[in-house]
């Protein structure tokens, strides 16, 4: 078995403003079960790719400005919640890793792409729907701005960081 076959899969996330990342890490920590809360709040492209020169060069070459994303609700995840997220670039960009990844994505990265940032799973569903009631009544939309690309080697739970991809300078 080759070196590359055995090394874990990679996750690429967007890495967002620190201010949005906070904003986020916030809910996540007071509503993720503590004992499955060991990563950041982040908002996934892909949960699968190849730890490989190719992916890596697909990542970094996405020449893009920096962009705004928006919250647009609260979404129901069966065993959980997390915040809705909209924005043409994303899609985009997505949309154009995709092409270019296609033989390496597993079934889960070929659906259609609903952008979210889970800030709460693992838990009941009747749970999981009191609190979704809870936050839809309050819920406000905030502006997040986009950053750049994070690749995340897969350890069975926990994630190492192992590439970032910065976008361009945001217009204007």
């Amino acid at each position: 078995m080759s070196q590359l076959a055995t090394r874990p899969p990679l996750i690429l996330t967007l890495r967002m403003d620190s201010q949005s990342q906070e904003f986020f890490n916030a809910f996540r920590k007071t509503y993720f079960p503590p004992e499955r809360n060991y990563l950041d709040a982040h908002l996934t492209l892909f949960h699968h790719l190849n730890d490989n020169d190719q992916t890596l060069a697909t990542v970094k070459s996405i020449a893009q400005p920096a962009f705004t994303l928006k919250t647009t609700g609260m979404k129901f995840l069966g065993a959980g919640v997390a915040f809705a997220i909209e924005s043409k670039e994303l899609h985009n960009i997505r949309k154009e890793l995709a092409i270019q990844l296609h033989e390496q994505l597993i079934p889960q990265d070929k659906q259609g792409y609903r952008p979210h940032i889970t800030i709460q799973n693992k838990v009941s569903p009747e749970a999981a729907k009191q609190l979704l009631n809870e936050l839809q009544s309050t819920f406000q939309p905030i502006t997040i701005t986009a950053r750049g690309l994070d690749l995340w080697q897969y350890l069975g739970g926990p994630w190492k960081h192992h590439a970032y991809h910065a976008l361009g300078p945001a217009p204007g």
